[in-house]
């Protein structure tokens, strides 16, 4: 029954976003920010703090986690931010039990309760290989992490701006808007001598699982913390120049097509800084995306061919968005993967083209620029009810 009830909620949840989708306008687009030197490899107050090895249970971790605690704390108070926390032996640590804390940043409508809300999950894992000795990771997958701190930046004074509108409207907020975003950023992704299905996802497997054990309130929309995924947009490998990202599943192939719109739309407004300008080569107009019309061809669906974090939510019945480039970019798995080898051009148009596709998918069409001066007013909606204990670390 339970099964069942979850796959109607997964088909109604497609069904609303497939057609209810908003466009962004071109103001819209115009009004998404670039990271600017927030990026800058060595100063950037994003990307820099995460270049560094970031080994489950290192002082590299711990300082990682520490600088996405901040951040949110800091620059975003509006998001909840919690810890969960497991432990598992690996192949290389004998008797002992590795660490993995994966952070879940969640920001939902204001009048609503867990349970209630569906929420657009951005996902990244921000561990990286404990080999070879001193490896970075920066497109796996510290750029992917800081390219969500950009995307909740930059939405969030509009999500304010909509949410204070709505209810200085009178509306009905209760069949209104009952969609929040939800960040994940996962521990122990990479594994730690060679991949199995033991020896990898360690953070993603005790969330998915400890998610689907969760339990709302009866009364609720969503039975568990995983129903209320409405979609798990998995970025990965990204930062180098010129990917080729494939449409993996064509259950979700609606939500690549409009991402891959997006993208057209963002090069035809001359918004990417990595399109060629006078004089480059065209290989650098290639789209990141370049598959949406691939119900037409007939090609495969590659989708449960790389291992990632999305597999113990897919399994769960999730909806998996997976951006991880085919071929793998040439540094992966070695030490050039750092600071050094990141294209940042390339950087910046990934970090702007998910934000669009946040901005669309939470209807915030009028809002990216209202959002700024909405945030200054300081006024507040109704305060979210009291949270139902989820078994987690809140901070």
């Amino acid at each position: 029954m339970a099964v069942i009830l979850f796959q109607a909620i997964h088909l109604l949840l497609l069904a609303y976003f497939t057609i209810a989708y908003t466009t962004l306008s071109d103001d819209g687009l115009k009004a998404i920010p670039g990271p600017g030197d927030d990026f800058n490899i060595k100063t950037g107050k994003l990307l820099a703090p995460i270049l560094q090895p970031r080994v489950p249970g290192t002082p590299g971790s711990i300082a990682v986690q520490n600088h996405f605690i901040d951040f949110f704390k800091t620059n975003l108070p509006k998001w909840n931010i919690e810890l969960q926390n497991s432990t598992s032996k690996t192949p290389v640590s004998g008797d002992k039990e590795v660490p993995f804390v994966n952070l879940i940043i969640t920001r939902d409508p204001p009048w609503t309760t867990p349970g209630f809300s569906g929420r657009l999950n951005l996902v990244a894992h921000y561990d990286s290989k404990l080999t070879p000795h001193g490896f970075i990771g920066a497109t796996d997958s510290a750029a992917p992490c800081a390219m969500l701190m950009h995307a909740a930046r930059s939405v969030d004074a509009a999500l304010t701006a909509k949410w204070e509108k709505m209810h200085a409207d009178g509306m009905d907020l209760e069949f209104e808007d009952q969609q929040g975003i939800q960040i994940l950023f996962l521990d122990g992704e990479e594994a730690f001598k060679s991949w199995t299905d033991t020896d990898s996802i360690y953070g993603a497997r005790s969330l998915a699982a400890e998610m689907e054990s969760t339990a709302y309130a009866a009364h609720s929309t969503f039975h568990n913390a995983l129903s209320s995924i409405s979609l798990f947009v998995l970025l990965d490998l990204l930062g180098a120049k010129n990917p080729t990202v494939p449409s993996y599943f064509k259950t979700t192939h609606w939500a690549y097509s409009k991402m891959a719109k997006l993208e057209r739309r963002l090069r035809s407004m001359s918004l990417f800084e990595s399109a060629s300008k006078s004089g480059a080569s065209k290989r650098d107009d290639k789209p990141f995306l370049p598959e949406s019309d691939k119900e037409k061809t007939g090609d495969r669906w590659l989708g449960g061919m790389i291992g990632d974090d999305h597999e113990p939510f897919m399994e769960r019945g999730v909806d998996i968005l997976h951006i991880i480039p085919s071929p793998f970019p040439r540094v992966w798995h070695n030490r050039e993967d750092d600071g050094e080898h990141l294209d940042l051009p390339t950087v910046a148009d990934w970090s702007k083209l998910v934000t669009a596709f946040v901005a669309e998918w939470m209807e915030l069409e009028g809002f990216m620029k209202a959002g700024e001066e909405a945030a200054k007013l300081g006024r507040e909606v109704e305060p979210r009810g009291n949270q139902q204990d989820t078994g987690k670390s809140e901070l």
